[in-house]
């Protein structure tokens, strides 16, 4: 059996990391932190073309767009499905409530199985269970097959929710991420608002099955994009998790095993190129690493131990993303941000249809404001995000820890909770139709500007581990959307939208006070967290 060879390189040289926020000192073991995302692997996706990287990038945004259209497009059909399939008014809710719950929780498998297998494999095998699901539904006879086909679909779309914002976090380095997580999540965004519309010309035009034949097509083409269009992003060698599933294997084996804090990066050829770039703005984008880096000479015996899915249990890791203050906090923040979309546009749907006598074409082409502002919001809110931390960075003698990025999403706080006390009272006043169209933009375009900036902190302060870090926001996000959605209508009923949403303004008042707790203190939470992970591997 071979082992793993530790080379000393040179030192790079280069200030050191700042930290502002935290009292806590940096660990006296320098050489022990690890930066994971620059491990040497071969092929290594951060060095494509800018092509296949945008390729990429676009593929991913289709998924997650499907797997968001799915959630409503029948909304506008829903009384026709109730006639034909002679269902009652709590079915029908079911396919809809048990579609969020799946959808929000099962990635949380999708992300463990891409840690081993790789993120192509689960993006193939998600797509046809989407694809399988859809058709079923498109034939079916009776409302409780129907809602079994809808949880099924859930778990297929689910995987690119899981998945895609770690694909990103493979390809493209954190200077860059803000902007491209924006364009990405105008995707999934862009379903919602566009799903009642789709729902209500299709089955307007033929009849609610036609919803889902369109889906079915699309999955179609997007199974195909996956098969033939898609390089795998997925390198263990960056992996956490696969890590630290290799190590037990080893450790049952009794084999010989290397700690984390010593599978390092080489550092070689970044130190040439450090060298090389003379100007600043380059250097600003390039990784810190810490002076005299052990670097691993890579050896046949890594590959000796073959991992299966066996190896991985979803839930500790699961578990060590909630371990942490900081991402307990930022999940939060999100869950409340979509629990109130997804109440604002059932209830809205609710306001416009029996205030405004709108029918399902209508009531879409109103909540499309909602998803324009939404789509705007996520563009610029994930490019204002990259220039502020670009901006702190160079303030910070070129360094940077992930809260940074959390600055950009304080001025979108200003207009979120006036414009929802602003569109609550108009509903409940029924003002002309104008005012309501504007509110809803705004709230679309402040509210998803704040969730692009902690979307993506979530993935610059989990490296290694940014797959399980967006499953874990998926399941926050889609459990509060699902409990939102059950009780949003009683509350309407009986508050009326004036109190419900002046309710609701000031819960987004608490989120945004969390996500401003988390900019203070999440650094030293971070580091303390870190710290007590490198006592644990240590022993």
């Amino acid at each position: 059996m071979t082992t793993l060879t530790v080379a000393k390189t040179p030192s790079v040289s280069g200030p050191k990391p700042l930290s502002q926020n935290s009292g806590i000192k940096p660990s006296p073991d320098v050489n022990d932190t690890i930066d994971i995302e620059h491990v040497p692997v071969n092929d290594d996706p951060r060095q494509w073309s800018c092509a296949r990287k945008t390729i990429t990038l676009y593929i991913v945004s289709l998924a997650t767009m499907l797997g968001a259209l799915a959630s409503n497009i029948q909304n506008p059909s829903n009384s026709l499905i109730q006639e034909d399939l002679h269902a009652t008014n709590s079915q029908i809710s079911w396919t809809m409530a048990s579609f969020i719950i799946v959808q929000g929780n099962f990635p949380v498998l999708w992300s463990a199985v891409a840690e081993i297998t790789g993120r192509k494999v689960v993006y193939l095998v998600s797509s046809a269970l989407f694809v399988v699901a859809t058709a079923v539904l498109a034939l079916v006879k009776t409302i409780d097959v129907m809602i079994g086909m809808r949880v099924l679909q859930a778990a297929g779309s689910s995987a690119a929710m899981a998945i895609s914002a770690a694909t990103l976090a493979d390809i493209y380095e954190t200077h860059e991420r803000g902007t491209k997580m924006g364009v990405f999540f105008a995707a999934p965004l862009l379903g919602p608002a566009l799903g009642p519309i789709l729902g209500g010309l299709l089955s307007q035009g033929f009849n609610w099955r036609a919803s889902f034949y369109f889906l079915l097509i699309s999955g179609g083409i997007n199974f195909f994009s996956f098969l033939t269009l898609f390089r795998d992003t997925y390198r263990h060698e960056r992996s956490h998790i696969y890590r630290s599933a290799l190590r037990r294997r080893r450790l049952a084996s009794r084999e010989p095993v290397q700690r984390l804090s010593e599978s390092t990066i080489a550092v070689s050829e970044f130190s040439k190129d450090q060298a090389h770039v003379k100007d600043p703005e380059k250097q600003l984008h390039l990784p810190v690493v810490p002076e005299e880096l052990p670097a691993v000479t890579s050896t046949p015996g890594l590959d000796d131990i073959k991992l299966s899915i066996k190896d991985i249990n979803p839930i500790p890791p699961y578990l060590r993303i909630l371990s942490r203050k900081n991402n307990v906090i930022i999940l939060t923040a999100n869950g409340l941000i979509f629990g109130f979309n997804y109440c604002l546009s059932y209830t809205c749907a609710r306001t416009l249809t029996d205030a405004y006598g709108y029918d399902a074409l209508s009531v879409g082409l109103v909540l499309l404001c909602q998803g324009v502002g939404s789509i705007a919001g996520s563009i610029f809110g994930g490019r204002w995000s990259d220039r502020v931390l670009a901006k702190m960075k160079k303030a910070n003698g070129g360094q940077w820890y992930a809260e940074m990025r959390l600055e950009s999403s304080k001025l979108a706080m200003l207009w979120l909770p006036p414009s929802v006390i602003g569109f609550a009272w108009m509903c409940e006043k029924q003002v002309n139709i104008a005012g309501i169209c504007v509110m809803l933009a705004i709230i679309g375009f402040s509210s998803i500007w704040m969730y692009t900036s902690t979307f993506a902190y979530l993935v610059d302060a989990n490296p290694g581990r940014s797959g399980t870090a967006v499953a874990a926001n998926s399941s926050f996000r889609g459990t509060i959307a699902f409990v939102s959605f059950v009780i949003a209508v009683p509350l309407q009923e009986a508050f009326g939208d004036g109190r419900l949403f002046t309710a609701w303004a000031g819960v987004l008042i608490v989120a945004e006070l969390l996500v401003i707790l988390v900019v203070h203190k999440g650094e030293s939470w971070r580091k303390e967290d870190e710290e007590n992970e490198r006592e644990i591997l240590s022993k």
